[in-house]
């Protein structure tokens, strides 16, 4: 079985695969996996490994990529639609403006429109979420679905993201670890051969992902907060 007919199976039965094998894939071609396996129309872009630890433990030298589509964004997550749910703090970005493959960073944080609390609902096929760089990406780096927030920031939100399930604090991450937009946006262009008007860009979290189960979800940043409920 290859590697696209290993996720495509896993997705539609809902059951988890041992991770950590060699499918003689590399990682253009676990891009090309995803793609076929999650196709447009896109409503954008999630960015996953943003810290230098977590590449070099995974072994590569610059974040990942997943695809967003219309139908990952939520207002109330039911836990039957994921296999294996957990939940990490994000922001977002919605774009303004196109973002061109080469455009400088300073170009790409122009076309930001506005900043948003996020929170990004993880799912992913590989068991207990081990898995290898060409695995995580073939499965849309573990991409379930996204919730985002209604106050926009004009600027990124300052200090510290908190997420609460139930009343108990599950993460916690400073927004300063997720590295500069505008450098992330330039280098996600360049990727993905351009980035569009409207498009909406989650930039990864600063804290590591927690299990999700049901109940009230409260995320926490700079005299802001998103809720949402979880059934």
């Amino acid at each position: 079985m290859t590697l696209l007919e290993a996720v495509r199976q896993a997705r539609q039965t809902g059951k988890t695969l041992p991770g950590g094998r060699d499918w003689g894939v590399d990682l253009s071609g676990a891009y090309r996996i995803q793609e076929a396996l999650f196709p447009g129309p896109l409503k954008g872009y999630k960015l996953g490994l943003v810290s230098e630890a977590k590449q070099r433990q995974m072994g590569l030298s610059e974040p990942t990529f997943g695809r967003v589509h219309p139908g990952m964004l939520w207002e109330k997550p039911v836990l039957s639609c994921f296999i294996q749910p957990r939940v990490e703090p994000e922001v977002a970005v919605v774009l303004r403006e196109d973002v061109p493959p080469g455009a400088s960073a300073g170009r790409a944080y122009a076309a930001i429109g506005g900043f948003f609390l996020a929170v990004d609902l993880l799912d992913s096929v590989w068991e207990g979420y081990r898995f290898t760089a060409i695995e995580v990406v073939a499965d849309n780096t573990s991409g379930g679905g996204f919730l985002l927030g209604t106050k926009r920031y004009a600027r990124p939100p300052k200090g510290v993201l908190r997420l609460y399930l139930n009343g108990e604090k599950v993460a916690e991450g400073p927004v300063e670890a997720l590295g500069d937009p505008g450098v992330r946006l330039s280098w996600l262009a360049e990727r993905v051969g351009g980035l569009r008007a409207g498009q909406v860009i989650f930039l990864g979290s600063p804290a590591p992902a927690a299990p999700l189960g049901q109940g009230v979800l409260e995320l926490w940043g700079e005299g802001g907060v998103l809720l949402a409920r979880v059934e």
